[in-house]
Protein backbone atom coordinates (compact mmCIF):
# COMPACT_ATOMS: atom_id res chain seq x y z
CA UNK A 1 0.00 0.00 0.00
CA UNK A 2 0.78 3.45 -0.90
CA UNK A 3 2.27 5.59 2.55
CA UNK A 4 -0.38 7.71 3.98
CA UNK A 5 1.13 10.57 6.06
CA UNK A 6 0.07 13.90 7.73
CA UNK A 7 0.94 17.61 8.05
CA UNK A 8 -0.29 18.48 12.05
CA UNK A 9 -1.33 22.00 11.76
CA UNK A 10 -1.96 23.68 15.22
CA UNK A 11 -3.61 27.45 14.64
CA UNK A 12 -2.29 28.90 17.40
CA UNK A 13 0.45 31.31 16.00
CA UNK A 14 2.90 31.68 13.03
CA UNK A 15 4.41 28.91 10.80
CA UNK A 16 8.29 28.68 12.49
CA UNK A 17 11.52 27.21 10.40
CA UNK A 18 11.34 24.15 12.85
CA UNK A 19 7.84 22.92 12.03
CA UNK A 20 8.01 24.09 8.28
CA UNK A 21 11.04 21.90 8.06
CA UNK A 22 8.93 18.80 9.37
CA UNK A 23 6.08 19.79 6.95
CA UNK A 24 8.65 19.83 4.01
CA UNK A 25 10.26 16.57 4.73
CA UNK A 26 7.01 14.95 4.72
CA UNK A 27 5.98 16.73 1.63
CA UNK A 28 8.67 15.19 0.09
CA UNK A 29 8.50 11.26 1.04
CA UNK A 30 5.00 11.32 0.52
CA UNK A 31 6.29 12.87 -2.97
CA UNK A 32 8.89 10.38 -3.53
CA UNK A 33 6.88 7.43 -2.45
CA UNK A 34 3.51 8.06 -4.23
CA UNK A 35 1.82 8.44 -0.58
CA UNK A 36 -1.27 10.49 0.28
CA UNK A 37 -0.77 13.35 2.13
CA UNK A 38 -3.01 14.96 4.82
CA UNK A 39 -3.38 18.43 5.97
CA UNK A 40 -4.94 17.71 9.57
CA UNK A 41 -5.77 21.20 11.63
CA UNK A 42 -5.48 20.38 15.11
CA UNK A 43 -8.41 22.63 16.75
CA UNK A 44 -10.09 21.32 19.25
CA UNK A 45 -8.19 23.22 21.71
CA UNK A 46 -9.78 26.31 23.66
CA UNK A 47 -7.12 28.56 22.42
CA UNK A 48 -6.75 27.17 18.52
CA UNK A 49 -8.87 29.35 16.99
CA UNK A 50 -10.54 28.49 13.65
CA UNK A 51 -8.56 27.69 10.29
CA UNK A 52 -9.69 28.45 6.62
CA UNK A 53 -7.83 28.81 3.57
CA UNK A 54 -6.94 32.24 4.37
CA UNK A 55 -5.05 31.39 7.27
CA UNK A 56 -1.74 32.21 7.93
CA UNK A 57 -0.31 28.97 8.27
CA UNK A 58 -2.26 27.20 4.94
CA UNK A 59 -0.63 30.32 3.15
CA UNK A 60 2.93 29.51 3.98
CA UNK A 61 2.84 25.98 3.29
CA UNK A 62 1.48 26.71 -0.39
CA UNK A 63 4.16 29.79 -0.54
CA UNK A 64 6.25 27.12 0.03
CA UNK A 65 4.93 24.48 -2.80
CA UNK A 66 3.63 22.29 -0.05
CA UNK A 67 0.20 21.20 -1.32
CA UNK A 68 -2.02 17.78 0.26
CA UNK A 69 -5.09 15.65 -1.34
CA UNK A 70 -7.11 15.53 1.69
CA UNK A 71 -7.67 18.27 4.65
CA UNK A 72 -8.90 17.03 8.19
CA UNK A 73 -10.85 19.31 11.17
CA UNK A 74 -10.47 17.80 14.80
CA UNK A 75 -13.85 20.17 15.35
CA UNK A 76 -15.35 17.89 13.19
CA UNK A 77 -14.07 14.97 14.37
CA UNK A 78 -15.24 14.64 17.48
CA UNK A 79 -17.49 11.99 17.94
CA UNK A 80 -14.72 9.78 17.17
CA UNK A 81 -12.89 10.86 20.07
CA UNK A 82 -15.67 10.14 22.35
CA UNK A 83 -16.20 6.40 21.20
CA UNK A 84 -12.66 6.20 21.85
CA UNK A 85 -12.74 7.85 25.27
CA UNK A 86 -15.66 5.71 26.09
CA UNK A 87 -13.45 2.74 25.40
CA UNK A 88 -10.95 3.80 27.67
CA UNK A 89 -13.11 4.45 30.45
CA UNK A 90 -14.88 0.93 29.73
CA UNK A 91 -11.09 -0.41 30.17
CA UNK A 92 -10.37 1.51 33.39
CA UNK A 93 -7.69 3.35 31.55
CA UNK A 94 -9.43 7.09 31.86
CA UNK A 95 -10.61 8.45 35.38
CA UNK A 96 -12.16 11.54 36.54
CA UNK A 97 -10.72 13.90 38.45
CA UNK A 98 -12.04 17.30 39.74
CA UNK A 99 -8.91 19.09 41.23
CA UNK A 100 -8.43 22.67 40.77
CA UNK A 101 -5.45 23.76 39.06
CA UNK A 102 -4.58 25.55 42.25
CA UNK A 103 -4.70 22.23 44.05
CA UNK A 104 -2.57 20.52 41.56
CA UNK A 105 0.16 23.08 42.51
CA UNK A 106 0.02 22.70 46.05
CA UNK A 107 0.94 18.89 45.85
CA UNK A 108 3.28 19.74 42.92
CA UNK A 109 4.80 22.42 45.11
CA UNK A 110 4.43 19.04 48.12
CA UNK A 111 6.61 17.19 46.22
CA UNK A 112 9.44 19.36 45.52
CA UNK A 113 9.82 20.15 48.75
CA UNK A 114 10.19 17.10 49.77
CA UNK A 115 12.84 15.98 46.80
CA UNK A 116 10.42 14.38 45.12
CA UNK A 117 9.21 14.74 41.39
CA UNK A 118 6.31 16.82 40.59
CA UNK A 119 4.37 13.49 39.71
CA UNK A 120 0.36 13.66 39.82
CA UNK A 121 -0.39 11.27 42.66
CA UNK A 122 -3.61 9.72 41.24
CA UNK A 123 -5.81 10.77 44.27
CA UNK A 124 -8.55 10.63 42.22
CA UNK A 125 -8.26 6.67 41.47
CA UNK A 126 -9.25 6.50 45.16
CA UNK A 127 -12.57 8.39 44.62
CA UNK A 128 -15.91 6.35 45.15
CA UNK A 129 -19.21 6.67 42.76
CA UNK A 130 -20.78 8.59 45.79
CA UNK A 131 -17.86 11.63 46.07
CA UNK A 132 -17.87 12.03 42.12
CA UNK A 133 -21.47 12.28 42.43
CA UNK A 134 -21.54 14.72 45.57
CA UNK A 135 -18.66 16.67 43.59
CA UNK A 136 -20.98 16.67 40.35
CA UNK A 137 -24.23 17.50 42.07
CA UNK A 138 -21.88 21.04 43.25
CA UNK A 139 -21.62 21.90 39.61
CA UNK A 140 -18.44 20.27 39.25
CA UNK A 141 -17.56 18.86 35.41
CA UNK A 142 -15.21 16.15 35.65
CA UNK A 143 -12.05 15.94 33.41
CA UNK A 144 -9.96 12.63 32.49
CA UNK A 145 -6.76 11.70 33.20
CA UNK A 146 -5.26 8.49 30.96
CA UNK A 147 -4.10 5.59 33.38
CA UNK A 148 -0.21 4.86 32.34
CA UNK A 149 1.24 1.59 32.57
CA UNK A 150 4.55 3.24 33.79
CA UNK A 151 5.98 0.95 31.11
CA UNK A 152 8.98 1.69 29.32
CA UNK A 153 7.87 2.74 25.06
CA UNK A 154 10.53 2.02 22.90
CA UNK A 155 10.80 2.00 18.93
CA UNK A 156 13.84 2.62 16.18
CA UNK A 157 13.54 6.18 14.89
CA UNK A 158 14.45 6.56 10.99
CA UNK A 159 17.01 9.85 11.85
CA UNK A 160 17.94 9.25 15.63
CA UNK A 161 17.79 5.85 15.99
CA UNK A 162 16.81 3.88 18.74
CA UNK A 163 14.50 5.82 21.18
CA UNK A 164 12.92 5.04 24.85
CA UNK A 165 10.50 6.89 26.59
CA UNK A 166 10.43 5.95 30.61
CA UNK A 167 6.62 6.35 31.22
CA UNK A 168 7.24 5.51 35.27
CA UNK A 169 8.81 9.27 34.89
CA UNK A 170 5.83 11.13 33.49
CA UNK A 171 2.19 11.89 35.59
CA UNK A 172 -0.93 10.92 34.10
CA UNK A 173 -1.98 12.96 31.48
CA UNK A 174 -5.15 15.05 30.85
CA UNK A 175 -6.92 13.58 27.84
CA UNK A 176 -10.04 15.16 27.91
CA UNK A 177 -10.98 18.56 29.79
CA UNK A 178 -14.17 19.36 31.67
CA UNK A 179 -16.13 20.70 28.18
CA UNK A 180 -15.47 17.56 26.64
CA UNK A 181 -12.71 18.56 24.03
CA UNK A 182 -10.18 16.35 23.84
CA UNK A 183 -6.34 17.37 24.44
CA UNK A 184 -4.38 17.40 21.38
CA UNK A 185 -2.46 13.76 22.13
CA UNK A 186 -5.27 11.94 22.44
CA UNK A 187 -6.79 13.47 19.35
CA UNK A 188 -3.92 13.03 17.41
CA UNK A 189 -3.49 9.56 18.70
CA UNK A 190 -7.28 8.58 17.89
CA UNK A 191 -7.07 10.05 14.10
CA UNK A 192 -3.25 8.43 13.48
CA UNK A 193 -5.27 5.28 13.98
CA UNK A 194 -8.42 6.04 12.19
CA UNK A 195 -6.63 7.43 8.91
CA UNK A 196 -4.40 4.97 8.52
CA UNK A 197 -1.56 7.13 8.91
CA UNK A 198 1.80 5.13 8.12
CA UNK A 199 4.56 7.38 8.73
CA UNK A 200 4.95 10.52 11.38
CA UNK A 201 7.38 13.07 10.96
CA UNK A 202 7.94 15.57 14.04
CA UNK A 203 10.52 17.21 15.64
CA UNK A 204 12.76 15.67 18.61
CA UNK A 205 11.17 18.08 21.21
CA UNK A 206 7.86 15.98 20.61
CA UNK A 207 9.62 12.72 21.71
CA UNK A 208 7.48 12.30 24.71
CA UNK A 209 4.45 13.10 22.92
CA UNK A 210 5.25 10.65 21.02
CA UNK A 211 5.74 7.61 23.45
CA UNK A 212 2.43 8.96 25.51
CA UNK A 213 0.63 8.62 21.71
CA UNK A 214 2.11 4.88 21.47
CA UNK A 215 0.53 4.19 24.65
CA UNK A 216 -2.73 5.21 24.07
CA UNK A 217 -3.18 3.73 20.67
CA UNK A 218 -1.95 0.09 22.67
CA UNK A 219 -4.74 0.81 24.77
CA UNK A 220 -6.86 1.40 22.29
CA UNK A 221 -6.35 -2.16 20.63
CA UNK A 222 -4.01 -0.72 17.51
CA UNK A 223 -0.49 -2.01 16.84
CA UNK A 224 1.69 1.52 16.77
CA UNK A 225 4.40 -0.77 15.17
CA UNK A 226 2.58 -0.28 11.52
CA UNK A 227 3.90 3.66 11.57
CA UNK A 228 7.06 4.37 10.83
CA UNK A 229 8.42 7.77 13.33
CA UNK A 230 11.14 10.08 12.14
CA UNK A 231 11.59 12.88 14.66
CA UNK A 232 14.22 15.62 13.18
CA UNK A 233 16.58 17.09 15.79
CA UNK A 234 16.29 20.21 16.71
CA UNK A 235 17.54 23.49 15.51
CA UNK A 236 20.45 25.73 16.97
CA UNK A 237 20.92 29.70 16.26
CA UNK A 238 17.91 31.63 15.19
CA UNK A 239 15.88 29.02 13.82
CA UNK A 240 13.45 28.95 17.00
CA UNK A 241 12.41 32.56 16.46
CA UNK A 242 12.34 32.74 12.37
CA UNK A 243 8.48 32.58 10.77
CA UNK A 244 8.19 31.55 6.97
CA UNK A 245 5.93 35.38 7.39
CA UNK A 246 9.02 36.69 8.25
CA UNK A 247 11.74 35.31 5.81
CA UNK A 248 8.92 35.62 3.21
CA UNK A 249 8.12 39.30 4.09
CA UNK A 250 12.01 39.90 4.00
CA UNK A 251 12.28 38.43 0.31
CA UNK A 252 13.34 35.02 0.14
CA UNK A 253 11.92 33.33 -2.70
CA UNK A 254 9.89 29.60 -2.01
CA UNK A 255 12.85 27.61 -3.68
CA UNK A 256 15.89 28.91 -2.06
CA UNK A 257 13.97 28.14 1.59
CA UNK A 258 11.86 24.81 0.14
CA UNK A 259 15.70 23.99 -0.77
CA UNK A 260 17.21 24.93 2.44
CA UNK A 261 14.97 23.15 4.81
CA UNK A 262 14.92 19.57 2.53
CA UNK A 263 19.22 19.60 3.00
CA UNK A 264 18.75 21.40 6.36
CA UNK A 265 20.88 18.35 8.85
CA UNK A 266 22.60 16.43 5.66
CA UNK A 267 25.70 16.57 4.45
CA UNK A 268 24.71 17.28 0.84
CA UNK A 269 25.31 20.91 0.12
CA UNK A 270 21.86 22.82 -0.46
CA UNK A 271 21.18 23.82 -3.93
CA UNK A 272 18.06 25.77 -5.32
CA UNK A 273 16.15 22.84 -7.28
CA UNK A 274 12.77 22.45 -7.74
CA UNK A 275 10.33 20.25 -5.29
CA UNK A 276 10.53 17.54 -7.65
CA UNK A 277 14.24 17.00 -8.16
CA UNK A 278 14.33 17.84 -4.18
CA UNK A 279 11.91 14.84 -3.56
CA UNK A 280 13.64 12.64 -6.15
CA UNK A 281 17.00 12.56 -3.89
CA UNK A 282 14.90 13.01 -0.09
CA UNK A 283 16.35 10.11 2.44
CA UNK A 284 15.69 11.03 5.42
CA UNK A 285 17.99 7.78 6.87
CA UNK A 286 20.59 10.76 5.10
CA UNK A 287 19.59 13.48 7.93
CA UNK A 288 22.18 13.58 11.08
CA UNK A 289 20.74 13.43 14.45
CA UNK A 290 22.65 15.87 15.76
CA UNK A 291 21.28 19.57 16.00
CA UNK A 292 21.07 21.20 12.93
CA UNK A 293 22.26 25.36 12.58
CA UNK A 294 20.33 27.33 10.84
CA UNK A 295 22.68 29.47 8.87
CA UNK A 296 20.83 32.58 7.84
CA UNK A 297 23.78 33.42 5.36
CA UNK A 298 23.42 30.06 3.93
CA UNK A 299 20.02 31.07 3.01
CA UNK A 300 21.16 34.26 1.31
CA UNK A 301 23.37 32.69 -0.61
CA UNK A 302 20.97 30.27 -2.04
CA UNK A 303 18.40 33.11 -2.22
CA UNK A 304 20.88 35.21 -4.23
CA UNK A 305 21.65 32.17 -7.03
CA UNK A 306 17.76 31.88 -7.36
CA UNK A 307 17.46 35.24 -8.02
CA UNK A 308 20.26 35.23 -10.31
CA UNK A 309 17.77 32.95 -12.86
CA UNK A 310 14.76 34.45 -12.59
CA UNK A 311 13.49 35.95 -15.77
CA UNK A 312 11.68 39.54 -15.43
CA UNK A 313 8.77 38.22 -15.97
CA UNK A 314 8.53 36.22 -12.72
CA UNK A 315 9.38 39.15 -11.12
CA UNK A 316 8.33 42.66 -12.62
CA UNK A 317 4.92 42.61 -10.09
CA UNK A 318 7.22 42.96 -7.50
CA UNK A 319 9.87 45.52 -8.78
CA UNK A 320 9.30 49.27 -8.29
CA UNK A 321 6.93 50.37 -10.78
CA UNK A 322 8.81 51.54 -13.79
CA UNK A 323 11.65 48.86 -13.49
CA UNK A 324 12.36 47.59 -17.05
CA UNK A 325 13.71 44.17 -17.92
CA UNK A 326 17.37 45.82 -18.70
CA UNK A 327 17.18 46.92 -15.03
CA UNK A 328 16.72 43.69 -13.61
CA UNK A 329 19.31 41.77 -16.16
CA UNK A 330 21.52 44.55 -14.67
CA UNK A 331 20.62 44.00 -10.90
CA UNK A 332 19.62 40.41 -10.03
CA UNK A 333 22.99 38.73 -9.57
CA UNK A 334 23.94 41.53 -7.15
CA UNK A 335 21.07 41.17 -4.96
CA UNK A 336 20.30 38.75 -1.66
CA UNK A 337 16.96 39.84 -1.56
CA UNK A 338 14.42 40.53 -4.01
CA UNK A 339 13.83 44.27 -1.68
CA UNK A 340 16.96 45.41 -2.63
CA UNK A 341 16.19 46.03 -5.68
CA UNK A 342 14.54 49.56 -4.58
CA UNK A 343 17.36 51.23 -3.99
CA UNK A 344 18.94 50.37 -7.19
CA UNK A 345 16.03 51.57 -9.25
CA UNK A 346 16.64 54.30 -6.84
CA UNK A 347 20.31 55.17 -8.11
CA UNK A 348 19.23 54.79 -11.49
CA UNK A 349 16.26 56.19 -12.12
CA UNK A 350 15.99 58.41 -8.93
CA UNK A 351 18.14 61.09 -6.91
CA UNK A 352 20.93 59.79 -4.81
CA UNK A 353 23.89 62.21 -3.43
CA UNK A 354 26.96 60.45 -3.29
CA UNK A 355 29.76 61.50 -1.19
CA UNK A 356 32.57 63.93 -1.82
CA UNK A 357 35.63 61.77 -2.43
CA UNK A 358 38.36 63.09 -0.91
CA UNK A 359 41.56 63.35 -3.24
CA UNK A 360 39.77 62.42 -6.12
CA UNK A 361 38.96 65.52 -7.18
CA UNK A 362 40.97 65.99 -10.32
CA UNK A 363 39.70 62.43 -11.62
CA UNK A 364 36.65 63.21 -11.20
CA UNK A 365 36.84 66.38 -13.14
CA UNK A 366 38.65 65.08 -16.09
CA UNK A 367 36.10 62.39 -15.97
CA UNK A 368 32.95 64.47 -16.26
CA UNK A 369 35.06 66.13 -19.02
CA UNK A 370 35.19 62.94 -21.12
CA UNK A 371 31.96 61.72 -20.71
CA UNK A 372 30.52 60.50 -23.36
CA UNK A 373 27.63 62.36 -25.37
CA UNK A 374 24.05 59.98 -26.06
CA UNK A 375 22.74 57.83 -26.86
CA UNK A 376 24.57 55.26 -24.31
CA UNK A 377 24.71 51.93 -24.75
CA UNK A 378 26.65 49.07 -22.85
CA UNK A 379 29.92 49.90 -24.51
CA UNK A 380 29.87 53.37 -22.79
CA UNK A 381 31.83 52.18 -20.24
CA UNK A 382 34.48 50.58 -21.50
CA UNK A 383 35.16 53.41 -24.11
CA UNK A 384 34.53 56.37 -21.60
CA UNK A 385 36.96 54.44 -18.91
CA UNK A 386 39.57 53.78 -21.54
CA UNK A 387 39.73 57.55 -22.45
CA UNK A 388 40.05 58.19 -18.80
CA UNK A 389 43.43 55.95 -18.43
CA UNK A 390 44.66 57.59 -21.34
CA UNK A 391 44.59 60.95 -20.26
CA UNK A 392 45.26 60.01 -16.78
CA UNK A 393 47.49 57.38 -16.89
CA UNK A 394 46.01 55.61 -14.06
CA UNK A 395 45.05 52.03 -13.88
CA UNK A 396 41.53 50.18 -14.25
CA UNK A 397 42.01 49.17 -10.80
CA UNK A 398 42.89 52.71 -9.14
CA UNK A 399 40.28 54.83 -11.58
CA UNK A 400 37.06 51.98 -10.91
CA UNK A 401 36.33 52.11 -7.34
CA UNK A 402 36.15 56.21 -7.26
CA UNK A 403 33.83 56.00 -10.33
CA UNK A 404 31.31 53.79 -8.73
CA UNK A 405 31.26 55.58 -5.16
CA UNK A 406 30.62 59.09 -7.40
CA UNK A 407 27.89 57.36 -9.91
CA UNK A 408 25.99 54.96 -7.35
CA UNK A 409 26.54 56.05 -3.70
CA UNK A 410 28.19 52.62 -3.15
CA UNK A 411 31.92 50.63 -2.65
CA UNK A 412 30.13 47.38 -4.84
CA UNK A 413 27.43 46.81 -6.76
CA UNK A 414 26.15 45.65 -10.02
CA UNK A 415 27.92 46.14 -13.23
CA UNK A 416 28.67 49.51 -14.47
CA UNK A 417 28.87 48.44 -17.68
CA UNK A 418 24.94 47.61 -17.77
CA UNK A 419 24.15 50.13 -15.05
CA UNK A 420 25.73 53.17 -16.48
CA UNK A 421 23.28 53.27 -19.68
CA UNK A 422 20.30 53.20 -17.32
CA UNK A 423 21.84 56.30 -14.95
CA UNK A 424 22.33 58.19 -18.18
CA UNK A 425 24.10 61.19 -18.99
CA UNK A 426 22.53 63.70 -16.89
CA UNK A 427 22.32 62.26 -13.62
CA UNK A 428 25.85 60.65 -14.37
CA UNK A 429 27.20 64.18 -14.96
CA UNK A 430 25.46 65.59 -11.64
CA UNK A 431 27.00 63.24 -9.16
CA UNK A 432 30.05 63.70 -10.61
CA UNK A 433 30.13 67.35 -9.81
CA UNK A 434 28.95 66.39 -6.53
CA UNK A 435 31.65 63.90 -5.89
CA UNK A 436 34.30 66.31 -7.09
Amino acid sequence: MSPRLRIASRPSGPLHVGRARVAMATFLFACRHGGCLVLRIDDTDRDAGKLDGADPIVQDLHWLGITWSETLRQREQLDRYAAAAERLKRDGRLYPCFETEQELRVKRERRLKRGLAPLYDRAMLKLTPRQRAAAEANGKRPYWRFLLSGETVSWNDLVLGPQRVELASMSDPVLIDADGLPRRNFSSAVDDIQDDISHIFRTQDDIAATGLQIEIQTALGANPAQRTLCHLPGLTGTGRDVTIRGLRHDGIEPVALASYLARLGMSQIAEPIGLDELAADFDPTRISPEPARFDAAQLLTLNRQVLDKLPFEAVAGRLPSGATEAFWLAVRSRLDLLSEARGWWDVVAGTIVPPVIEGEQELLRTALDLLPPEPWDERVWAAWTSALRATTGRSAQSLFPPLRLALTGEEQGPDLRRLLPLIGRARAANRLQIAA
